[in-house]
C-alpha cells in the first residue's frame, strides 16, 4: 500500500495532535521517501489564553515537526475551542484547499471525539475528502488523540475501534522525542504524557504482534 505513495497530508487539530495520534507513522512515511505536510488548525490564542502561549506551542510543533521529518506546515491560527464559531464554508474551504495544494494519496483526520474543536474538523475534513475527482486521496484514515478520543461515552456516541495499523517499531524513538518537544503541553497532562503515548502504542503493537504501533479507523481505501 505505502509503495504507491508519494503525498500524505496530516489534518490536525491542535499542536500535538498530530505526534500523538500519528507521530510514528509520520515518521515511518518520511523516511521512505514520502512527502508529509501538516495543517494545523487551532492553537492556544486568545481569548482563552495569552498571546504568547500560541507562540510557545508553535515553536514546540516545527521542533517536533523536524525531528517527525515533515516537509510542511501551515497553521490556520484559530482560537482553540472557537473553531465551531466560524462559518462551516470557510472552514471547509481552508482545509480543503491545503489539501488539495499537496494532491495526496493519504490523508489522515482526527476522530471525532470529546474534543468540539475535533468533531468540527472532523467533518470539515470529510467534506475536503470527498471522492469528487481523481485527484481525490484513495485513502482517509482517522487517528486516535491521547485522553480525548478515549473519554467517548460508549454506546451514546462512536468509539475508536481501529481496523488498521500501522507498525512504528523502528520509529517509536522519533515519536517520542517529538512529543519530548511539546513540553507546554505534556509536562502536567498525565493523560497526554510521553510515557502514556508510548503506553499506547505498545498497546496497540500487542493487538497485532509488533512491539509499537499506531491505530486508525478506515474512512475509505481504495487499491
Amino acid at each position: 500500500m505505502l509503495s504507491s505513495i508519494s503525498s500524505v497530508v496530516v489534518v490536525a487539530p491542535h499542536p500535538d495532535d498530530e505526534t500523538l495520534g500519528a507521530g510514528g507513522t509520520i515518521a515511518r512515511l518520511t523516511s521512505l521517501g514520502i512527502n508529509v505536510f501538516v495543517l494545523i488548525v487551532s492553537g492556544h490564542l486568545p481569548p482563552l489564553y495569552p498571546p504568547d502561549h500560541f507562540a510557545r506551542t508553535k515553536k514546540e510543533a516545527h521542533e517536533a515537526m523536524e525531528v517527525l521529518g515533515v516537509k510542511e506546515t501551515k497553521f490556520l491560527e484559530i482560537p482553540a475551542t472557537l473553531v465551531s464559531s466560524l462559518p462551516v464554508a470557510e472552514l471547509n474551504s481552508a482545509i480543503a484547499n491545503f489539501i488539495s495544494n499537496f494532491e495526496p494519496q493519504m490523508v489522515l483526520i482526527p476522530f471525532p471525539d470529546r474534543h468540539i474543536d475535533h468533531r468540527v474538523i472532523f467533518d470539515s475534513s470529510m467534506v475536503a475528502c470527498r471522492p469528487t475527482s481523481a485527484l481525490s486521496p484513495k485513502i482517509v484514515l482517522a487517528y486516535e488523540t491521547l485522553s480525548e478520543t478515549h473519554w467517548n461515552a460508549p454506546g451514546i456516541e462512536p468509539i475508536f475501534a481501529p481496523e488498521i495499523f500501522f507498525d512504528i517499531s523502528d520509529h517509536i524513538n522519533q515519536k517520542e522525542k517529538a512529543l519530548s518537544c511539546y513540553k507546554s503541553q505534556i509536562s502536567e497532562n498525565p493523560s497526554r504524557s510521553v510515557a502514556a503515548a508510548l503506553s499506547l502504542a505498545s498497546f496497540r503493537g500487542s493487538q497485532n504482534r509488533s512491539k509499537f504501533s499506531e491505530a486508525f479507523k478506515v474512512i475509505r481505501i481504495l487499491v
